[in-house]
């Protein structure tokens, strides 16, 4: 399963999840304290100071009383998830599903490193707009 964290200028983090296991409020903790906070320090320089907004769905990881105290440790925000769209994050839509018709037809070997670097280079490929227009559109 594929997690990516991103703003209007890009992709931030992208994580992948091994094969049978399940995304806990503890393991996407985990991600937002050892990899996102550092990837944001190095991708974007002194946003750490400024306001951090996450948007996701309303799934239990990200709803866990674990999840809401590491947001408040980290001084970060989990913004309301849009009414329109109880479900899916807007992301499905405006991420995934290109992604999604970008890789259709396409056959990989068995190994998820091929995968995931025909993802990791889709999201490279995009242009700066690509996501900004997604924020947009919101």
């Amino acid at each position: 399963m594929l997690t990516v964290f991103w703003d209007s200028q890009g992709p931030i983090l992208q994580t992948y999840q091994e094969r049978g296991t399940t995304v806990t409020s503890a393991t996407y903790c985990d991600i937002l304290q050892r990899e996102l906070k550092p990837a944001i320090r190095s991708k974007r320089r002194g946003k750490l100071s400024k306001e951090i907004s996450l948007l996701h769905d309303n799934g239990r990881p990200h709803t866990a009383a674990h999840t809401l105290e590491t947001l408040k440790q980290l001084k970060w925000e989990a913004m309301e998830h849009p009414a329109y769209s109880p479900d899916l994050a807007p992301s499905d839509f405006r991420l995934f599903g290109p992604l999604k018709n970008a890789l259709r037809g396409r056959r990989f070997s068995c190994d998820d490193d091929d995968v995931k670097a025909a993802v990791h280079q889709w999201l490279r490929n995009q242009p700066k707009h690509f996501l900004l227009m997604a924020l947009k559109s919101w």
